[in-house]
């Protein structure tokens, strides 16, 4: 992988870098220069006073030119030089240097004019003026010296520290990145459990927490997809098993009316038992198509407010006949005015579901009590009835597609009746649930808004 000083940003950035430090160090340089010229002209001025009150204290030029030469070198060239000087005459400073001299030697107590340009001249003969390079000044030199090279030195542990802070935080940078790299990577391959740090703020924190935002979206629809593949491989064996019963039985019926076509007795028996074989196939699947819309979410519905008892005379006027004929009791009760906010057909075939559920389950002279009560959000219809009851352990499962309880004694019960009701209801926003005693019947709770939603 590449390194991130290699990268094209990264480069740009550290030649950026560099050519501010190279203008930094620049600057420096011709500042230390300037400080040194500031430094020389003082310093000049200063030495330009001593000797100016050495040659009014009367001292002579030569003595005095001998002894401010000492101070400056133990070598001889600059004595030398100022001997040479004076006994030459040559001539001193420029008229500008002179006029320089004489404002500042005005601004100094103490001294006239004509003994600072004496002082001037004679430091000028020994090779001392602003025009001399200061390196001919060895005091001044080393001091100057040692000062550019603390100067020098500090800058360059400055910039070191600066590029060590840089190249540190560059390779911080570039762990993180490297980091996330490999966790994208790794959702790439189905594993959404590495995490992008999100422990800072900042720009790059914000873009992490996204992503890991998107990988538990990910995660979740994984999820949901590996449950819906795992449910569809089950259901897909749960209704060959279910289809298998009803083709086997058509098949038997088939080769006996195949086999025994004069008796007109056995055709018209076998020939009902496969209509009611067909029937239970074809509400099968039904059922099983109705749930697969649900569960894909390509359902529509049209909800709108209705009265709760209108429902429940619908659901439970199909089961009219059925009822007297099995000798069962219908009660309804509920107040006239509760209603209810949900698509109508649907709500009707969840609410027939249970009825006929209860139907299934109850017994000659068992009544079966349909009952609804309104509350500020829900309104509740419960299904009760009068038959066996679940056992416990059941009590959990009934709502399972294909479930059917041990003790169940209805061959044709396929189990979808109550999941396909759960379906309905979840779908709407509610929720349905139940309650049983063995022995001592069933009751069913549907509850759904009863308000429109913003209401």
């Amino acid at each position: 992988m590449t390194m991130f000083w290699r990268e094209k940003h990264t480069k740009i950035f550290l030649m950026e870098l560099s050519g501010i430090a190279c203008v930094g160090m620049v600057a420096a340089l011709l500042m230390i220069r300037a400080q040194e010229s500031r430094i020389k002209g003082l310093f000049l001025a200063h030495d330009t006073a001593i000797t100016a009150s050495l040659l009014e204290m009367g001292l002579e030029e030569q003595t005095v030119a001998e002894t401010m030469a000492k101070v400056y070198t133990d070598e001889g060239e600059t004595l030398k030089t100022a001997r040479t000087a004076v006994a030459q005459g040559e001539d001193g400073p420029s008229e500008a240097a002179r006029q320089g001299d004489r404002a500042a030697a005005g601004a100094m107590p103490g001294k006239s004019a004509e003994a600072w340009e004496a002082g001037r001249i004679l430091l000028g003969r020994i090779g001392l003026s602003e025009d001399t390079d200061i390196r001919l000044i060895p005091c001044l030199h080393g001091f100057c010296a040692g000062g550019r090279r603390a100067v020098i030195a500090t800058l360059a542990l400055f910039l070191a520290a600066f590029a060590f802070c840089v190249f540190r935080y560059l390779g911080r940078q570039d762990r993180i990145y490297r980091e996330a790299i490999a966790a994208i990577e790794n959702c790439g391959e189905d594993d959404f459990f590495l995490r992008l740090p999100e422990r800072c703020d900042g720009t790059l924190y914000q873009l992490f927490s996204r992503i890991n935002f998107m990988a538990g979206m990910l995660q979740t629809r994984q999820e949901a997809e590996n449950r819906a593949k795992e449910f569809l491989k089950r259901a897909v064996a749960d209704i060959s098993h279910q289809l298998k019963t009803p083709l086997a039985a058509l098949s038997l019926y088939q080769e006996i009316i195949q086999n025994e076509p004069e008796a007109s007795q056995t055709v018209a028996l076998f020939a009902e038992k496969s209509g009611r074989t067909l029937c239970r196939m074809e509400g099968l699947v039904k059922t099983l198509l109705k749930l697969a819309r649900l569960d894909a979410g390509s359902v529509v519905f049209h909800k709108r407010m209705i009265a709760v008892g209108e429902l429940a005379l619908e659901a439970a006027g199909e089961f009219t006949d059925r009822a007297k004929k099995e000798g069962k009791e219908f009660h309804l009760s509920g107040t006239q005015d509760a209603q209810i906010f949900c698509d109508p057909n649907w709500t009707r075939e969840a609410l027939a579901n249970l009825i006929k559920n209860a139907l299934d389950h109850t017994g000659e002279r068992d009544r079966i009590c349909i009952a609804w009560e309104q509350t500020p959000l829900m309104t509740r219809v419960t299904v009760a009835d009068t038959g066996e009851g679940i056992a416990p352990e059941d009590i959990h499962h009934i709502f399972k597609r294909f479930y059917k309880s041990e003790e169940n004694k209805d061959g044709q019960a396929v189990g979808l009746g109550l999941s396909l009701v759960k379906s309905i209801a979840e779908s709407q926003g509610g929720t349905v649930c139940a309650q049983s005693e063995v022995g001592q019947g069933t009751t069913f709770f549907l509850a759904l808004p009863n308000t429109e939603p913003g209401f």
